[in-house]
């Protein structure tokens, strides 16, 4: 059986989130079940991601290509501002613990669950 990982990112840093998107990617390649979540700070991160100018542009459109995100916390993504970026860019929203998306769902479905 694969073992089943779900990155919670929260960190609205680039550079944390960059390393979430590169180890996710890693961990895809050596044959884990993984999933991230944005939430949090992070999903300032959306639109500038999907600008082709940015430097990050071709990991981010790789991560989401290859299925990894699993989607954008919903509540954040209003509170923020970026939740018309989100949907443009046809991420899942997450709502189903009072709009936030609920670790313990995942936990549920066997995935360890990593914070960032």
């Amino acid at each position: 059986m694969k073992k089943k990982i779900v990155l919670f990112v929260f960190n609205g840093d680039p550079m944390c989130f960059i390393h979430v998107l590169l180890n996710a990617l890693d961990m895809k390649e050596q044959g884990f079940e993984v999933l991230i979540v944005i939430e949090g700070a992070a999903v300032k991160l959306i639109p500038e991601l999907a600008k082709t100018g940015n430097p990050q542009n071709k990991l981010w459109d790789k991560v989401k290509s290859s299925g990894l995100v699993a989607g954008v916390c919903k509540a954040c993504s209003q509170k923020l501002g970026t939740l018309k970026d989100a949907q443009a860019q046809n991420l899942k929203m997450l709502d189903d613990m009072s709009g936030h998306p609920s670790i313990s769902a995942y936990m549920q479905e066997g995935y360890e669950v990593m914070t960032f």
